[in-house]
């Protein structure tokens, strides 16, 4: 079984939409996807056969004020507007549907992560938790942090899959994967800074001091997890696909050249995938 992992990244999705549109429009085939954050979303899209989708989302509906603003914000006390995003734009009725009817009848298995706000701990949905017009765990695993509230799934509460599990290719390879393809979204080098985490986590520390946790020990998980990948890279169980790199793009960046720019750079880093893959261009 071959895997592939997308760890989001917000707006940096961008390179992970690349990398899956080339797949699909290649017929590069994956037995099992796990997304975290918006790279969940990347993966449904994916599941779908809906080439393009999630580009669209990228570069088009990000500068609506309906997607994310402050005014969302003090409206509803979260930047982002899942609802809007997943719901709205989503649903069956919606600008960009996506096709329920071809995610039911995919034979692909999907792992989506998301982060229990009140233990800490990942969890990890998959197909039979994905409802028509109900996306609530891409949603939830698409929630971030401080900027957002937590997002209900099945009467409990989620944040962002990245805080507890921020690259899940351990998941897959437990759940029987022989080869992992990881996507990142950030160069291969690149190593978080915990003093950003720990700041941010106590803003929430109060309500959910368990996930608060998990916030301020992100850059030491997400630093040890790409150690470990990289070790298994080497012993040809993984590959890591990574933009060389990525510009001033961060998670919230909306900066159509740049969000282009790096999408491109996913399209065409995809090539890399045959030789690990064993299959012919």
């Amino acid at each position: 079984m071959i895997g592939i992992v997308d760890v989001g990244g917000g707006m940096r999705g961008a390179y992970g939409a690349g990398i899956l549109d080339y797949c699909m429009m290649h017929d590069i085939h994956f037995d099992y996807c796990i997304g975290v954050s918006a790279g969940s979303a990347n993966c449904i899209s994916y599941l779908a056969g809906q080439i393009h989708r999630n580009y669209e989302f990228y570069t088009k509906y990000i500068f609506r004020k309906d997607y994310m603003g402050i005014k969302n914000y003090l409206q509803t006390h979260s930047y982002l507007n899942l609802d809007y995003i997943y719901g709205t734009l989503s649903n069956s009725d919606g600008e960009s549907p996506l096709d329920f009817d071809a995610i039911q009848r995919s034979d692909k298995i999907l792992k989506v992560v998301c982060t229990d706000a009140e233990t800490g701990y990942p969890v990890y949905f998959g197909n039979e938790d994905v409802h028509k017009d109900d996306y609530a765990i891409i949603k939830a695993s698409s929630c971030v942090p401080v900027i957002d509230e937590p997002y209900p799934v099945y009467e409990r509460f989620y944040y962002d899959g990245g805080i507890s599990d921020p690259i899940p290719f351990r998941k897959a390879l437990e759940d029987g994967c022989d080869k992992v393809v990881i996507i990142l979204t950030r160069p291969k080098d690149f190593y978080r800074d915990p003093k950003k985490d720990m700041a941010l986590s106590r803003l929430i520390e109060r309500k959910y001091p368990n996930a608060a946790v998990q916030l301020a020990s992100r850059a030491v998980t997400y630093n040890i997890s790409l150690d470990q990948a990289k070790e298994y890279e080497k012993k040809g169980k993984v590959l890591i696909v990574a933009p060389d790199d990525i510009g001033d793009m961060d998670t919230l960046t909306k900066d159509k050249e740049a969000i282009d720019k790096l999408y491109e750079k996913g399209y065409l880093d995809a090539i890399q995938l045959y030789d690990f893959l064993g299959i012919s261009k």
